[in-house]
């Protein structure tokens, strides 16, 4: 199979997995709570000037709205899923909701801040200077962008591309399917992202790791020089 091919059957596989999950999404992210998410998000508010816009892609079901909000600053989503967006908007908090994949980013140079969690992992290696070059032209200059990059075992990265290479899929080293069809992952791992994050022109000025069950989240607070 080829590769493009591949991933574009990825993508749209993880984009109907967070539609279908859209309703139930903010009862199950509850059972997980990470409490460095939201003090990320306070230092990345932080950053913005008193009535600042930041832009939250993915924003999910607008988990973070609320937060922006209070802080007196004016928030913007973006999402691919239909689904996970109908929530966002329900919330009636954004100053607007648009359905746009982190692919697909047109900003130039409008946002104070810029958040992406949960949404990496999500990302194949091709596309991680496309979308790190998305989020960076989306913000003024000197601009902040708080991101997430979760981690797992280098066994169970070195066991998911061992069972792809023998199942014939086109997959390289990071990547872990799971189920038939969704759950697309890739993990790069601590120093490929901060090689990728230096040559979009984003100096990490914060950093933190938080560790479940399993798998971790390694917290960066980026600069745009």
């Amino acid at each position: 199979m080829d590769r493009r091919e591949w991933l574009a059957e990825r993508r749209a596989a993880v984009k109907a997995q967070y539609d279908e999950e859209a309703p139930t999404y903010d009862d199950e992210e509850a059972a997980y709570p990470v409490p460095l998410h939201a003090a990320f998000v306070s230092r990345l508010l932080a950053t913005c000037p008193p009535r600042g816009r930041v832009l939250d892609a993915p924003c999910g079901t607008g988990k973070y709205f609320a937060q922006v909000a209070a802080s007196g600053r004016r928030v913007v989503g973006v999402d691919q899923s239909a689904g996970m967006l109908a929530q966002a908007r329900a919330r009636a908090i954004a100053e607007s909701v648009q359905q746009i994949g982190l692919q697909e980013l047109p900003f130039e140079a409008e946002f104070d801040g810029a958040m992406t969690i949960d949404g990496m992992e999500n990302v194949p290696p091709e596309d991680w200077p496309l979308v790190l070059a998305n989020l960076r032209r989306a913000l003024r200059p000197g601009g902040h962008l708080y991101l997430t990059v979760e981690e797992i075992g280098e066994a169970e990265i070195a066991d998911a591309f061992e069972k792809q290479s023998a199942q014939g899929l086109p997959a390289v080293r990071g990547e872990v399917i799971e189920g038939d069809t969704a759950g697309y992952h890739f993990y790069p791992g601590r120093d490929q992202a901060l090689t990728w994050l230096a040559e979009a022109g984003l100096e990490v000025v914060a950093e933190d790791f938080d560790q479940q069950e399993g798998f971790g989240y390694r917290h960066l607070l980026t600069r745009a020089g």
